[in-house]
Order: C-alpha cells, then sequence, then structure tokens
C-alpha cells in the first residue's frame, strides 16, 4: 500500500469549513464519496456529537472503510449508492436535513491502486473502469461499439483532448483488427496517434483519453449535475458544504450551482428584495481553493485539486 492512499486532500480545510455547522450535538454529516473512508474517519473523530452517513457506489470500499470505522459504531451508516441517490438515501434512513455535506470528487485512491480495475495508465489493466463493477457498460465496450464522431465528442467534452479526431481515427482502425481489452494496448495506441508537440506538454498523453471514458463510463458529470443540487437542498439552513473536484468540468459545475444558489435573482429596480428573490447560500471560499505546495508534496494526487464551500443562509420559497 503506498503512502499517498491514506492522505486525504485537503483533510483540515474541509474539516475546518464544515466545522461550525457540526460542532452542535445532534448533526448529521454526509460523506458523499466514502472511498476509503479517510475523510469520514477525520468528521467522526473531530466531530464526536455528530452522526455520518457515508456514500459509496463501490462494493470494496464500503467493504475497507466498514472495517475502518466499525469502532464508530451506529454513528457511521455506509450505503451502497451513488451520490445523486442522496435524497433518497436520507428519506430512507428518514433524516429531513443535514448539518454537512463533503464530497471529494477524485476517482478513489483504491480504485487507481489496485491495477485490475483499469483505471490508472501507467499499468496494464483490463479497460473496465467502472466504480460499481456489478452495473454497466465498461471501458472497453465503449471504446470498441461507439460511433466515431460519439468518441470524438466524449473526448473532446470529458478530456478537454485536441487531438480528439486523431486519436478516434486510430482507435477506429484498431479495433476493426481486434477489440480493445487493456489499457497498455490502448497507451500505446495514443502515444503512437500523437503529434511529436503534444506529447511534450502535461504528463503522461493518455490522461485526458481516461479521464473522458472513466466519465463516461460512469456517468460522472451527468450524476454531478443532480447531485449538488440536491445536496444543497439537503442542507438545512446554516448547514454547509464542501466539494473537492479535480478537473476543470467538474469544479465549473459546482461553482454554477454555487453561484446560482448566492445570487439575488430580483427584477432590477425594487426597492426591496421579496424573500423569494434573496440569496439561499453564502459563499465560504473566495473562488476555487488549491492545496498547499507541501500537501501537494506529501500527496501527489492532491496536485489538481479545487476545493468550494457554501453555507445554507435560507430556506427555499416556492
Amino acid at each position: 500500500m503506498s503512502q499517498s492512499r491514506h492522505v486525504p486532500v485537503m483533510l483540515q480545510r474541509c474539516l475546518d469549513l464544515l466545522a461550525p455547522a457540526l460542532e452542535e450535538p445532534g448533526a448529521v454529516v454526509v460523506d458523499c464519496t466514502l472511498g476509503l473512508g479517510g475523510h469520514s474517519e477525520a468528521l467522526l473523530e473531530r466531530f464526536p456529537e455528530a452522526r455520518l452517513v457515508a456514500l459509496d457506489r463501490d462494493k470494496e470500499a464500503l467493504r475497507l472503510s466498514g472495517e475502518r470505522l466499525a469502532r464508530h459504531g451506529e454513528r457511521a451508516t455506509l450505503v451502497h449508492a451513488v451520490y445523486d441517490e442522496l435524497p433518497d438515501v436520507l428519506d430512507r434512513l428518514g433524516i429531513p436535513r443535514v448539518q454537512g455535506v463533503l464530497f471529494d470528487l477524485g476517482v478513489s485512491s483504491m480504485q487507481l491502486d489496485e491495477a485490475d480495475r483499469g483505471f490508472a495508465y501507467a499499468q496494464d489493466a483490463p479497460l473496465d473502469m467502472r466504480m460499481d463493477q456489478t452495473t454497466g457498460m465498461s471501458a472497453a465496450e465503449v471504446l470498441n461499439t461507439y460511433p466515431p464522431g460519439e468518441l470524438v465528442r466524449i473526448l473532446r467534452a470529458y478530456g478537454e483532448e485536441k487531438q480528439a479526431k486523431r486519436i478516434v481515427s486510430a482507435i477506429v482502425r484498431e479495433r476493426e483488427k481486434e477489440p480493445f481489452t487493456t489499457s497498455a494496448r490502448l497507451v500505446e495506441l495514443i502515444r503512437a496517434a500523437l503529434p511529436q508537440a503534444a506529447k511534450r506538454t502535461g504528463g503522461n498523453p493518455a490522461k485526458r483519453t481516461f479521464q473522458a471514458l472513466r466519465i463516461e463510463v460512469n456517468g460522472e458529470l451527468a450524476v454531478l449535475e443532480r447531485a449538488i443540487p440536491a445536496a444543497v437542498k439537503a442542507l438545512s439552513v446554516g448547514g454547509r458544504i464542501a466539494v473537492l473536484s479535480y478537473h476543470s468540468l467538474e469544479d465549473r459545475l459546482v461553482k454554477q450551482v454555487f453561484a446560482a444558489g448566492a445570487a439575488n435573482t430580483a427584477p432590477p429596480g425594487l426597492p426591496v428584495v421579496p424573500e423569494r428573490y434573496a440569496p439561499r447560500l453564502k459563499l465560504l471560499t473566495r473562488g476555487a481553493e488549491l492545496p498547499t505546495e507541501e500537501e501537494i508534496a506529501e500527496n501527489r494526487r492532491a496536485a489538481p485539486a479545487r476545493l468550494r464551500g457554501a453555507q445554507r443562509i435560507r430556506e427555499d420559497v416556492e
């Protein structure tokens, strides 16, 4: 086990952002991305009066973090669910409102470190990439069956890959000879397809394609688009939400939801702003906060992280 698996990203800052809402006895905090349980464990330790509800779509993650959090007994409730299912989960548990919500949207360290899951481009593995391996299409199926135009769209939209057309032409040519099954062949093909100049910038040239496939396979952006507004809605007044994103597409989504919640939506020129137009959220971070250099040195996976926080300041008025 590499040490970086055990270092939750921007942990201290996340706890500090949520703290004012979680110090009350009986507070409920939701960790929407349980993973290996690093953030959850820290939440339970720092806020001894709080109750934790933690979600993950990955059964292996639930099993491992279940062992890690077992000593907290009844205070921790772990649920097999995707995070846009948060309203249903809270409904089933009979929890009308929560005081804190945390999202850490990075691929769990465990998934990157378990070679056979096919998330990492640094080692050869079956091209799977499903966070919940019991359902849905694998990355190999996407590569082997999607029409070329759809693959180009995915690489551009989700990977921000400028060379999408070149890469997809090579994929389509190769898959006709033999379907894709493993990550190494895809990495090799991407290296061969890219012009020299494109290989010199920004790390492994396969990184953007792998990100795009992972987002497509897991429906990540669509899930997030539903999940962030649902989480904001679940907050009680005074409740706080913290979201860690790892690429600009996620961060943009979070920024839009928070900005909309913090906006005054009254028509211009009203002498008094009626309550229904007043902001529902107060932003707790100026823009997105970044990890410190020390933190990046300690945990290289923190490097792309962007943290945004907001506080619920009033009820929705229909």
